[in-house]
């Protein structure tokens, strides 16, 4: 079973949603009749990257985490979502405990160099902060870590904001939902999106290939599509890397 990376000439690009664990997908995105220990290793052959959510309640066993590498090709690529004690309830300060758990969940992704990014989404009614996010960014630097931040008051929509990022080598998750939507700036050698709205056309799907083309030529993207029980979202983010594969050839 192979596992296709969309590639230019600079980064590569990784499509896929955030979960997999949905029998309801089938039959439209999984063969009807698939068992469901199963899902994972057939989405991994239309999709070639996940976003793990599963780590923002709760952290998998290490027995867990060697089941989903075992089932994925060394193409594949897991970002991960960070646990809600280190963002919602600690809101990034005190919480060495936590995060070294979390880190050593990813260990395993990491040293078969099957790790995306690990995504910090913070709490709605968190407003900027930036020194706050500056010094949590100084602590976990040794962790070498691809970290995008999901901010989702508006407040941190402001230069102060993206110049923090760039000076640590963080990425500005740019998140998009019917409420709420990130302006799209470039903060790190990577990009991470999120596209979390109720519809998209042919024609927006058509300007998000461009989009992460665009940023591929600076280095690596990640962008998931949202995750719910219609399969909506997984189908769209398989015709988005479909179309990419296509014109890579």
């Amino acid at each position: 079973m192979k596992h296709k990376s969309a590639k230019n000439s600079g980064g590569g690009i990784c499509v896929g949603c955030s979960g997999w664990a949905y029998p309801s997908w089938r039959p439209d995105f999984y063969p009807a009749g698939l068992s469901p220990k199963k899902l994972l290793e057939h989405y991994a052959t239309r999709l070639n990257s996940v976003e793990v959510n599963y780590t923002f309640r709760a952290l998998p066993s290490a027995s867990t985490v060697e089941t989903w590498l075992s089932q994925t090709g060394p193409e594949f690529r897991f970002s991960f979502k960070v646990p809600q004690r280190i963002t919602h309830f600690q809101r990034l300060v005190d919480c060495g405990p936590t995060l070294d758990a979390f880190a050593e969940v990813l260990e395993p992704v990491a040293r078969t160099g099957r790790l995306g990014a690990v995504l910090f989404q913070l709490p709605p009614n968190m407003r900027i902060a930036t020194e706050r996010v500056a010094e949590f960014l100084r602590k976990v630097e040794p962790l070498k870590l691809r970290i995008a931040f999901e901010f989702r008051h508006p407040s941190w929509f402001d230069p102060s904001t993206y110049r923090m990022l760039e000076r640590h080598g963080a990425a500005l998750c740019v998140a998009e939902s019917d409420e709420l939507e990130t302006p799209d700036v470039a903060a790190a050698p990577f990009s991470y999106y999120r596209f979390r709205k109720s519809d998209y056309s042919q024609e927006r799907l058509s300007e998000i290939r461009g989009r992460l083309l665009e940023r591929a030529a600076q280095g690596d993207v990640f962008a998931y599509f949202r995750h719910e029980d219609e399969p909506t979202g997984a189908l769209r983010a398989a015709a988005v890397l479909d179309a990419l594969r296509e014109q890579a050839r």
